[in-house]
């Protein structure tokens, strides 16, 4: 399989050299381009300024960071080598901390970390991680780009996730909210909760309109015209305590109630 990264992870003096492959994979669906009229393939050709629409070529082209009006300084990929320390080329753990403290606002990309030497200090560190529930901070430089990194063990794999800085987190626009809960509202919301609520079977969840479009595509292929989704209207209830009461009834067949796990004073980091 072939990895994203390839470097070492370090905490304290232990030096355990690993490789990261994507644990997401894309399959959506994909289009081409097409000319309306001609239906031809519709390409894109990088061109400059200065060169007559000349194509130009990925060999050809060189980094450039504008600090006045048309002036550039230039950077090659060993300039962006000669700025990192050796530090920034491994993945190092500056502290461990619990889980739930990373909000999930913060998570960016999953990797799976495979050792390519030092297994046992591999071991070492996963199983440590687990009995101590906690999850590794790092920090380390991806492409040209310093990147904040959360290292957790989970059911005995180690697990990579990159992090957004939080100054790359933009403010919620929402304005505060002014409005009064009354108690019996409060009371039916929590039931409403309670009757839609189920252990998680996320290989449950399909992605239902993936489906309809492969199933589109067929059509189209064999000359069909698409025939619209069928849907039931929603009811239109204004009134809140009356969508409520109209939820719960929805929701009223008889169903083993849910036990909510005991609550532990130390999240778990593996969960």
């Amino acid at each position: 399989m072939a990895y994203s990264y390839k470097g070492s992870i370090s905490f304290g003096l232990v030096y355990i050299p690993i490789t990261l492959h994507a644990a997401i994979m894309d399959n959506s669906i994909s289009f081409k381009l097409l000319e309306k009229k001609t239906k031809s393939r519709v390409k894109y050709k990088k061109t400059c300024v200065d060169c007559a629409e000349k194509e130009i070529r990925n060999e050809d082209i060189i980094k450039g960071f504008e600090y006045e009006e048309g002036k550039f300084v230039l950077f090659d990929e060993e300039d962006f080598e000669k700025i990192k320390t050796p530090k920034d080329k491994s993945i190092t753990i500056e502290q461990f901390v619990y889980l739930n403290e990373i909000d999930p606002i913060y998570y960016d990309k999953a990797y799976y970390v495979v050792p390519t030497g030092g297994e046992k200090a591999f071991q070492l560190l996963l199983e440590a991680m687990a009995e101590e529930q906690k999850a590794g901070i790092a920090k380390t430089i991806l492409g040209n780009k310093e990147t904040l990194i959360l290292l957790r063990s989970k059911d005995g794999q180690m697990l990579l996730n990159t992090l957004f800085f939080s100054s790359q987190i933009k403010k919620n626009p929402c304005k505060d909210i002014q409005e009064e809960v009354k108690a019996s509202e409060l009371k039916l919301a929590k039931s409403l909760i309670s009757q839609m609520s189920a252990p998680l079977e996320i290989e449950s969840y399909q992605d239902e309109y993936k489906k309809r479009l492969e199933h589109a595509i067929q059509e189209k292929i064999q000359g069909k015209e698409i025939i619209s989704a069928s849907h039931e209207a929603e009811p239109k209830i204004t009134d809140l305590m009356d969508a409520l009461k109209a939820s719960l009834d929805e929701y009223s067949a008889p169903k083993k109630r849910i036990v909510p796990p005991k609550k532990k004073e130390r999240p778990r980091a593996n969960a």
